[in-house]
């Protein structure tokens, strides 16, 4: 979160090939922590009943708003003179990232979701 606005405002400067791929690799080094760990955590926060679900739905809707909208925004800010504000809008994005990931507990354990009582046994049909 605090270097996305650094890198990417260098890497928008740069002429030289290797220190632009030096940045995006920093970059990636960064963000390969995350991803490592992502699926994990959203898949400890629901139960097995409702987990793919309950990752899915969250994920898709944040993917379609944030990911959908920046094909329409980065070109637009380019054009009118105004790229670095997009670096502050991933960088924004970054942040909300970090402050749910303070406030998440890790609920699987003791989740509303997960019903305690027994479920009840298949049986055959009669033949």
């Amino acid at each position: 979160m605090l270097l996305t606005v650094p890198i990417t405002t260098v890497l928008g400067h740069t002429r030289s090939p290797w220190l632009a791929f030096l940045l995006m690799t920093a970059a990636l080094t960064f963000l390969s922590g995350h991803s490592a760990l992502a699926a994990v955590i959203k898949a400890e926060m629901f139960p097995t009943k409702v987990r793919a679900l309950g990752v899915g739905l969250p994920h898709a809707l944040v993917t379609a708003t944030f990911s959908g909208l920046t094909e329409p925004i980065a070109p637009a800010l380019k054009k009118g003179g105004h790229e670095t504000v997009f670096f502050w809008y991933v960088t924004a994005c970054v942040g909300v990232t970090f402050l749910a990931t303070l406030v998440v507990r890790e609920p699987s354990r003791t989740s509303l979701l997960e019903d305690s009582t027994p479920a009840p046994q298949a049986t055959a049909p009669p033949t």
